[in-house]
């Protein structure tokens, strides 16, 4: 849902930006993977420190690349399969580097195994959601579901609790809490996806299966008659020397 209207927004905002860098003669690649290593940066040095509201900030700059890439592929017409693999690749990179961040933290100073074990589902289950689409689409489906929640929600949700939480550092006080309810929630909602995806691919799985077999059985008929058609004339000039 965040996809649909908030990619809108900041191409809008961004396309500036990124004519400005083609100017410069920065390529889609690099800014792709400038990127991914900002965001990994900012969550596996700062979140394991507790430091999240810095760490958020520094994510929150090197995230837009995701749409900053594209929109300087799209000015330069130069839309390509492997611009658009090595974006979802690196994208399920930075995923892992948000969570795993988390993880850490929870392992280490935060001395919570029960939400670093939900950090843990959070980055596996979000990996899942991602294949389960891809590899649909791979075997000819057309996986025609989102589900509850996306990665744009998963890092919206995740990221903008954990500035909030941040925050507890200033001294606002119980902020803290947001982070882990956020955790929850992702979780939560990322294995509604998951389900919602796994059940959208068995019920299309089916209906292909069954067309494809009804087109066979179809076939087969067809190619019954023409063998009995031409069969039919032999018969009759067998008859016919028979008689004779």
């Amino acid at each position: 849902m965040l996809n649909k209207y908030a990619r809108a927004f900041f191409t809008r905002v961004l396309t500036p930006f990124a004519a400005f860098l083609i100017r410069r003669g920065v390529s889609p690649d690099t800014v792709t993977l400038l990127g991914t290593a900002g965001v990994v940066v900012g969550a596996l040095v700062f979140f394991p420190m507790g430091e999240f509201f810095w760490g958020t900030i520094v994510i929150t700059l090197f995230v837009f690349s995701d749409l900053v890439d594209g929109n300087m592929a799209r000015q330069l017409g130069r839309s390509s399969r492997w611009g658009a693999f090595l974006d979802s690749t690196l994208d399920r990179v930075a995923d892992s580097a948000v969570f795993g961040g988390f993880a850490l933290w929870y392992a280490g100073s935060g001395d919570d195994n029960v939400l670093c074990a939900v950090s843990i589902f959070c980055l596996a289950s979000g990996q899942v959601v991602s294949y389960t689409k891809a590899r649909g689409e791979s075997i000819g489906l057309p996986v025609a579901v989102n589900g509850l929640i996306e990665r744009a929600e998963r890092l919206v949700i995740s990221l903008v609790a954990a500035g909030l939480a941040g925050m507890h550092t200033f001294g606002v006080p119980g902020i803290d809490i947001l982070l882990p309810i956020a955790l929850w929630i992702v979780a939560v909602g990322s294995l509604v996806t998951l389900i919602q995806r796994v059940v959208t691919v068995r019920r299309e799985a089916a209906e292909a299966d069954a067309a494809t077999a009804k087109e066979n059985a179809s076939q087969e008929s067809v190619a019954q008659d023409g063998a009995a058609q031409e069969g039919a004339p032999q018969s009759s000039s067998q008859n016919s020397e028979a008689t004779s």
